[in-house]
């Protein structure tokens, strides 16, 4: 049992070191911290199972503070930075942080990135560092996107109007109109969504996967619900459409891809049947015949097979980043500047 003349000293030193990390003007120095965490630890000579204190049972905080002071090359007074395109910076977290201790560093953070001029602040959270988004949230963060790895967050810190970007607010998805030398079109009857056990016989869709073009995704989208391989020929036609995700636009462009195999093999999870059908029986389906938007499509569709239309061909090209990609235009009618 610890006497009562330690006990004394001990209550006193942890009273001065509650006030002093208490005040919000300022951290208290390192110096000054470890001299109180030095008077809470009774100086008691002896082996390690003597009575006392020994520092297994001192508080996390304390613990964490006696920590630092003794690797003083791993402490940091602001939170790590790289610094945008646009007047701002991006701060990655990447090791295990307590909240209270970011808190504080996030603080004293903004504090010099605006007395810098820096404009918007850009956190992004790992889910291993979930913790920490009560406490960017506390300090005037607010969502801006997530994905299933990481959330980011962002703060405009300057007294000017925010001119920050907003998250993405279109997805983009493509229909194929594939047409073999039969006159017969491509379609399929989903398994889920709004057109299963409808009997419904509806061109191959689907949404565009991250980092792939709309041409390759419509060729990817065929392949896997029906097993056809295809080419891509043009984008004949593209609608927008608001609200239709999670308050997100969609983008919806229809091609027309050339068929290089016949034998369908459905994809079994996502769809119930696919087969070539008769562009005239396709045509005369009432939800097709009903659908203006529908029957519009498809005798674009078949102006195209015709060779009475055209669409938007493909080129590759570089950009100022010296990235290739496609670049999407009247092939018929702006061809020739190709030369």
């Amino acid at each position: 049992m610890m006497s009562s003349r330690a006990c004394k000293p001990f209550s006193s030193s942890l009273l001065a070191a509650s006030k002093l990390l208490l005040k919000s003007s300022s951290r208290a120095p390192p110096l000054q911290i470890s001299a109180l965490v030095g008077s809470m630890v009774p100086k008691i000579q002896g082996p390690k199972n003597s009575s006392g204190f020994p520092r297994s049972y001192m508080s996390a905080t304390l613990a964490s503070l006696a920590k630092e002071e003794e690797v003083p090359s791993k402490a940091i007074d602001t939170l790590r930075a790289v610094e945008d395109q646009h007047g701002g910076v991006i701060v990655n977290i990447e090791e295990p942080m307590n909240s209270s201790v970011f808190a504080s560093l996030l603080e004293d953070s903004i504090l010099q990135w605006r007395e810098k001029g820096k404009k918007g602040v850009w956190i992004k959270l790992s889910r291993e560092h979930s913790n920490l988004v009560d406490s960017a949230v506390k300090a005037g963060f607010r969502f801006h996107h997530a994905e299933p790895d990481y959330l980011m967050l962002v703060n405009w810190i300057p007294n000017t109007p925010d001119t920050l970007p907003a998250n993405a607010s279109h997805r983009v998805a493509v229909g194929a109109f594939v047409m073999n030398a039969n006159r017969e079109v491509l379609v399929v009857q989903e398994s889920n969504g709004r057109f299963s056990g409808q009997g419904i016989w509806k061109l191959p869709t689907g949404g565009v996967d991250e980092g792939e073009d709309i041409c390759t995704a419509a060729v990817r989208e065929v392949k896997e619900e029906t097993g056809i391989d295809t080419q891509f020929v043009e984008v004949i036609a593209f609608k927008e459409r608001h609200k239709s995700f999670f308050r997100k636009s969609e983008l919806f462009f229809v091609c027309m891809l050339q068929p290089h195999s016949f034998k369908i093999q459905r994809q079994v999870s996502e769809i119930e049947a696919a087969q070539w059908m008769a562009i005239e029986d396709y045509m005369a389906q009432p939800f097709v015949r009903e659908n203006e938007l529908f029957d519009f499509l498809t005798k674009i569709g078949l102006s195209k097979f015709d060779g009475k239309y055209n669409g938007f061909s493909t080129v590759l090209s570089s950009t100022s980043s010296r990235k290739k990609s496609y670049f999407y235009f009247n092939n018929k009618d702006a061809g020739h500047m190709l030369a």
